[in-house]
């Protein structure tokens, strides 16, 4: 029986008026768009993952408020497997002097149309579903996800 080791990622659909914030990012030396998204640390619920990267890769603070679903996705056989939870979540507050994370080139605002437009540069196909279930009007409960406390640290 082979193993593998699971990638578990959270992402965020973050939407104001009528736009839906995205990262150009880098991806074996192209830039590419994305949701907010990036791996789950140690000791850290999915939504705090999901908070923790959205303001990283934007510098935007949001309020998680549903989850969209989980997408697993395999770029191409014998490659990683990557679990996403992805989140809605709305906009608080930016801060235009936050440093963004490394490989991050800016964060944009497109509308689902622009988007579309840009579909070439889509990191995977998960951007798209991701974008296509929001505006269908998926939400799934956030307490429909159990986490199971972390057992403190042993000093």
């Amino acid at each position: 029986m082979n193993s593998f080791e699971p990638h578990i990622t959270v992402a965020t659909v973050v939407e104001q008026d009528g736009r839906l914030l995205f990262v150009r990012e880098h991806q074996d030396g192209e830039l590419v768009l994305n949701q907010p998204a990036g791996h789950v640390e140690f000791g850290e619920d999915l939504m705090q993952a999901a908070y923790r990267e959205t303001l990283e890769e934007t510098a935007w603070q949001v309020e998680v408020t549903d989850l969209l679903g989980w997408y697993i996705f395999q770029p191409f056989k014998g490659a990683g497997v990557y679990y996403r939870a992805c989140f809605v979540a709305r906009p608080l507050k930016h801060d235009p002097r936050q440093k963004l994370d490394r490989g991050i080139e800016e964060a944009v605002w497109l509308t689902p149309q622009e988007l579309s437009a840009l579909q070439a540069e889509h990191r995977s196909p998960l951007v798209a579903r991701c974008v296509s279930d929001y505006l269908s009007g998926r939400r799934l409960p956030l307490d429909s996800i159990y986490q199971h406390p972390w057992p403190l640290q042993q000093g």
